[in-house]
């Protein structure tokens, strides 16, 4: 299974970030340690500069929060290691967010391919409204950048995690609920509408709770589902409705736990984390296929409502 960190880089609010990039020998710096963590003086010889050059721009990039770094013990004393913390990283020049504002309700809509976070396993892939992205059961595709134009993402067991803006710190009103909603599905080779899958859905690094779906839809072809997608494949799913209140958490208004609005701490916090996927110790292990534009019977992505 392939765990890997994404950066959504919005010039407007991350303009430290892009200044922490602004250099050709940062860059070299974090290329040179994302598939081996390196030490100073081993990045320094690498690069063929100087010692205290390398560790300058270290610093710039640890205060950036593009890479961290750990003092380990070696042969000649202790040497500072250098670790990458994201794999990849994107500048969003678009406005791929989708927000409506009332008087008692914000709204944002993600597209389901601007996930910051993933750890998948095959069968897996993604499709966008016009053909595949990638390849199919192959994780690494997961980072391929036509995700942004995924319309059906789906995994056997793993998650996806994304990051929405904390509107309401910016609100007066108390936050009454939150809610997050997408059409998913159990995930098949094939379909299979009696194939139950526990889907567990996290906001904050907080466990909500999990649904089971009942199956994989293929008995007929999705309202928005492109005709190129064959019909043995899965077509639509259910749309969902999870919800967070002052007295528990819910899903179509059962209840699920008692995780409550204050057990997400949400005043801590400059962003909103949802994350979905299925626990490899899952009693039901069904996968999961996620529905956003262009697929489905629900012409939305994921989307996330306060309610003041």
């Amino acid at each position: 299974m392939n765990e890997n960190s994404i950066l959504v880089i919005d010039p407007k609010n991350d303009l430290h970030i892009l200044k922490g990039l602004a250099s050709a020998i940062r860059l070299d710096i974090l290329a040179l340690i994302q598939s081996d963590p390196k030490n100073v003086n081993d990045i320094a010889e690498s690069l063929g500069l100087p010692q205290s050059t390398v560790a300058t721009n270290v610093m710039v990039l640890e205060k950036a929060g593009l890479l961290r770094t750990q003092n380990v013990k070696g042969k000649k004393g202790t040497q500072k290691m250098c670790y990458p913390v994201y794999t990849e990283m994107v500048i969003k020049l678009w406005d791929g967010e989708h927000e409506v504002r009332r008087n008692d309700v914000i709204e944002v809509e993600m597209p389901i391919g601007l996930y910051t976070r993933y750890k998948v396993s095959a069968p897996c892939g993604l499709c966008s409204h016009d053909g595949i992205i990638g390849y199919l059961d192959v994780a690494d595709s997961f980072l391929d950048p036509g995700r942004m134009k995924a319309g059906l993402i789906w995994f056997e067991t793993g998650y996806l995690e994304f990051k929405f803006p904390n509107n309401s710190l910016y609100k007066e009103p108390p936050l009454k609920s939150l809610e997050v909603s997408a059409e998913l599905s159990s995930e098949v080779p094939g379909t299979n509408k009696e194939w139950l899958s526990d889907i567990t859905m996290w906001i904050n690094d907080v466990e909500i709770g999990r649904w089971t779906s009942p199956g994989d839809y293929g008995d007929k072809r999705g309202k928005f589902t492109p005709g190129w997608w064959k019909l043995e494949g899965s077509q639509y799913g259910l749309l969902k409705h999870w919800r967070v209140t002052e007295t528990g958490s819910f899903v179509d208004g059962v209840r699920l736990s008692d995780v409550t609005l204050a057990d997400l701490d949400l005043s801590a916090h400059h962003s909103i984390t949802i994350r979905m996927g299925v626990k490899e110790d899952a009693e039901h292990v069904g996968g999961v296929n996620i529905f956003g534009r262009g697929f489905g019977n629900y012409d939305q992505d994921l989307m996330l409502r306060l309610f003041f």
